[in-house]
């Protein structure tokens, strides 16, 4: 990994400070944290994934060698206090809009998970039905449709809480981009 993609893991652009860095940091651990998805086995496993690349990036960024890595560019930028603000909102912007983009594919994932649920129930209830007086075929098709609804439960709440989650974001971008107006 260099310098370049570990910023790009936390949505950064390459003159980013350390500043810059510890804030995205702080907004993805806030937003992808594998505990937030607890309940879906999936889902964590894969915010676990992401958190570790997440972590493997703030590692390398404030490691010596990432620091030595750096653009004298990002050192000159510190110095005028008003240009480290505005960076810092553009900082946490940029990990809004990483964070956004992993959630939003997550969502993705959910959504494609419901609809394959939604198929089991109906396949289910159609080979129930239609053997039902074929008692192990109408009970593997009941097995089926049970399976689909537990399937599609789970994958609802889980799309509920990532659109809250998703909510949560979009009000947090909104007011950051009025603090950059305002500046």
């Amino acid at each position: 990994m260099n310098r370049i993609e570990a910023l790009n893991v936390l949505g950064l652009d390459s003159d980013a400070t350390e500043q810059d860095i510890k804030v995205a940091y702080r907004e993805c651990v806030q937003i992808l944290h594998p505990d937030r998805f607890a309940s879906n086995e999936k889902l964590q496993s894969r915010a676990t994934e992401q958190f570790k690349r997440l972590q493997d990036a703030y590692d390398y960024l404030t490691s010596d060698k990432g620091r030595r890595a750096s653009s004298a560019s990002s050192r000159s930028s510190t110095s005028s206090g008003s240009r480290t603000s505005y960076s810092t909102v553009e900082a946490r912007l940029a990990g809004l809009a990483a964070a956004r983009t992993q959630l939003i594919a997550q969502r993705d994932t959910l959504l494609d998970e419901r609809r394959n649920a939604a198929v089991m129930i109906a396949a289910g209830a159609i080979v129930a039905f239609a053997f039902r007086r074929v008692v192990w075929l109408a009970g593997i098709g009941g097995v089926l449709a049970v399976s689909g609804i537990a399937s599609l439960v789970r994958a609802m709440q889980n799309i509920g809480t990532i659109d809250e989650h998703l909510k949560e974001m979009e009000m947090q971008r909104r007011h950051l981009e009025e603090e950059l107006e305002e500046e």
